[in-house]
C-alpha cells in the first residue's frame, strides 16, 4: 500500500505519495488550508483516492536535535489524523527539507514567484523519500525485502 507524506506549514501543506512499490516518492499537490476538520477530511480522503496505508509526518526538528513547539504541532496534527482515518501515522525527521527543496529550484532556474507554488510539496516528495529509503535501509538490514 501506499504511503502519503504531508509537509505541514501554518497556511499550507505540502502533499507526496509514494509508487505502490514504495520505491518513489512523488510530489501530489500543495493544499491551502481551511479549517482543522476540513483538512483533515481532505487528507483523508487522499490516502483512500490513492490506496494508502500510512501518513508520513515531517517533524521540524531542531538542528541542535531538541523538538520545539513546531514539532508538538505536527505530532498532535498526526494523532488527530490516526484517530479520524484509522490509518497508520509515521513521522519523518524533515530538517533542512525545505531548504533543499528551495536550492534545488533555484538551481532549476525556478522563477521566485513559482517557487512559492511548488516549494510545499517538493518538500513533502523530500520527506517521503527519506522515509521510504529509511524503511528500505531497515528492511535490508533485517534480511526482509
Amino acid at each position: 500500500m501506499r504511503k502519503v507524506a504531508l509537509d505541514i506549514g501554518d497556511v499550507r501543506i505540502g502533499i507526496a505519495v509514494s509508487d505502490f512499490m514504495n520505491i518513489i516518492a512523488n510530489p501530489r499537490e500543495t493544499y491551502v488550508r481551511k479549517s482543522e476538520e476540513q483538512d483533515l477530511d481532505f487528507f483523508i480522503k487522499v490516502a483512500k483516492e490513492n490506496e494508502a496505508d500510512t501518513f508520513v509526518i515531517g517533524l521540524p526538528i531542531n538542528m541542535d536535535g531538541t523538538e520545539g513547539p513546531r514539532v508538538e504541532i505536527c505530532r498532535a496534527f498526526g494523532e488527530k489524523l490516526r484517530e479520524k482515518s484509522g490509518l497508520n501515522v509515521e513521522y519523518q525527521d524533515e530538517r533542512l527539507t525545505t531548504v533543499s527543496a528551495e536550492r534545488m529550484l533555484i538551481e532549476a532556474d525556478v522563477r521566485r514567484d513559482k517557487r512559492k507554488q511548488v516549494i510545499d510539496k517538493l518538500a513533502a516528495t523530500i520527506i517521503l523519500q527519506s522515509y521510504l529509503d529509511r524503511m528500505a535501509f531497515k528492511n535490508k538490514q533485517s534480511g526482509e525485502q
